[in-house]
């Protein structure tokens, strides 16, 4: 009998302790857990079928495999997804997935972050025989995100720190975003992902053959420090800033793999110092940041552009040799048949081929329209994400706004499409010098009609109202986030 007593005092005390226990959690505490996966990428086909490389030329050879790679982060209540490829762009593939992971995993879109490496020496997606390998790769990177899911782990904690490069050189007066930005996932005492990014465009071996240029190197000698980790990387807002070398993103094999390694020792670097514990609920969301469009040149003007152009050909897509002049056809149509012109981007949606129109030919649920960003929260650090190549000075502009408060890590060239948005120097420089010099200071603000085939240029202060709206975004964030604790 009192052995009984003994027992039912031992299991009164362990109740009350784990009740205790229960009433010191936080409300709300969950274990954050982890899961990764990675895939080749390259196209099964390509040396019966040499597709379209980003410079306009057939891929005719493999130096290397092409990868996607997956990091899902799970805190008990939201599932995070960060896809990184080592493609210049992801577009065909980006509605199909959103509506895949939606319907099948129940991931919405705000937490599915596509992320580029911004790699020229990929297939380039806009151009129409292309399209097969952009439905393959939405296949590709769904199954990789399904396995990362089923992997997941924990718990984990994460970590964020930063540093610097010192190769960088950049188109435009302001300068140089140096910052080399890294998240680290840990289980216990191994690391699970390492995802970081730099403000630059890939230095590439070759534009005819499929390689990764230096972010390859880079990713596979964090991985080779770092045993049992997935590296990952995808580009910071990098539209003004190259590797410096004497050729634009062009260099011999052995620059390029150097670059790659001074960049993951910058990541080992940051690893190995003191990081700050972001660890927490996830939160995000989604938006389309309406940007500023500038009025047409008169009709006049528009008659002398065209007068060397053919005008009976319509839009013709990438790499075509007309493609730069359909917005001239673009805009004498707007004229000739009163045709509103569009004053804000989400006037227009973007074509698979990488038009701007005022529909597409067969409606979609998640249609491209400018400026997709997503800005989610993770424990007490910012993580955004904005489509098309974003220009350094704005991703700077952004990161001061918040960083001495908290960490904050930018992206740039996420989901669907390549717009430049351009600074407001940029557009001075690029107003100031001859157009045939152009390419050489500053191109950037000229893409929208060129490569996108608007009938108009973009407004002065497109800058302004890009950095705007991503602050108004994360602000709202933050408020949300100080309202639910």
């Amino acid at each position: 009998m009192e052995e009984c007593g003994r027992c039912f005092r031992l299991a009164s005390v362990c109740t009350l302790l784990f009740v205790i226990i229960l009433i010191a959690l936080p409300v709300g505490a969950a274990e954050m857990k982890a899961g990764t996966a990675k895939a080749v990428i390259t196209p099964e086909d390509y040396q019966s079928n040499p597709r379209i490389a980003v410079m306009g030329g057939p891929l005719n050879g493999l130096n290397r495999d092409i990868y996607a790679r997956a990091l899902v982060l799970d805190d008990g209540a939201n599932r995070l997804v960060i896809v990184t490829y080592d493609l210049n762009c992801l577009d065909v593939a980006t509605p199909i997935l959103r509506v895949r992971c939606r319907d099948e995993l129940g991931i919405d879109p705000a937490y599915l972050v596509l992320l580029a490496t911004h790699n020229h020496a990929a297939p380039i997606q806009i151009v129409p025989d292309n399209f097969d390998y952009g439905q393959w790769l939405a296949d590709r990177i769904f199954d990789l995100i399904k396995e990362a899911v089923e992997k997941e782990r924990g718990p984990v904690k994460l970590l964020f720190g930063s540093g610097q490069v010192k190769f960088i050189w950049k188109m435009g007066a302001e300068p140089v975003d140096p910052e080399v930005q890294l998240m680290k996932v840990v289980q216990g005492d191994q690391v699970v992902a390492m995802l970081f990014n730099h403000a630059s465009h890939p230095v590439q071996e070759s534009f005819t053959k499929i390689g990764a240029g230096h972010l390859g190197y880079a990713v596979d000698k964090v991985e080779k420090e770092m045993p049992g980790a997935l590296a990952m990387y995808a580009a910071a807002c990098a539209g003004n800033q190259f590797v410096k070398t004497p050729l634009v993103m062009s260099a011999p094999g052995f620059v390029v793999k150097s670059t790659g390694l001074k960049l993951a020792r910058e990541v080992m670097k940051i690893s190995d110092a003191p990081m700050t514990d972001v660890t927490g609920p996830i939160s995000s969301k989604l938006e389309v940041i309406s940007l500023p469009l500038a009025p047409p040149v008169s009709y006049e003007e528009a008659m002398e552009l065209a007068r060397h152009i053919p005008k009976d050909i319509g839009f013709v897509p990438y790499p075509a040799p007309n493609r730069g002049t359909n917005w001239i056809r673009a805009l004498l149509k707007h004229y000739e048949e009163g045709i509103p012109f569009p004053t804000r981007t989400t006037d227009r949606v973007c074509t698979d081929d990488a038009f701007l129109v005022r529909e597409l030919d067969e409606p979609r649920e998640f249609p491209c329209i400018y400026e997709e960003t997503i800005v989610s929260m993770i424990g007490p650090m910012v993580f955004v994400a904005m489509q098309g190549e974003v220009c350094a000075p704005i991703g700077v502009k952004i990161k001061d706004r918040f960083r001495q408060d908290m960490p904050v890590m930018v992206f740039a060239y996420m989901g669907e499409h390549n717009l430049y948005i351009p600074t407001r120097d940029l557009m001075r420089i690029n107003k100031k010098v001859p157009k045939f010099l152009q390419d050489l200071y500053a191109y950037q603000p000229r893409v929208i009609q060129t490569q996108y085939a608007s009938p108009v240029e973009w407004d002065t202060d497109v800058e302004d109202e890009m950095v705007d709206g991503v602050i108004q975004m994360i602000e709202s964030m933050i408020e949300k986030k100080s309202s639910e604790d």
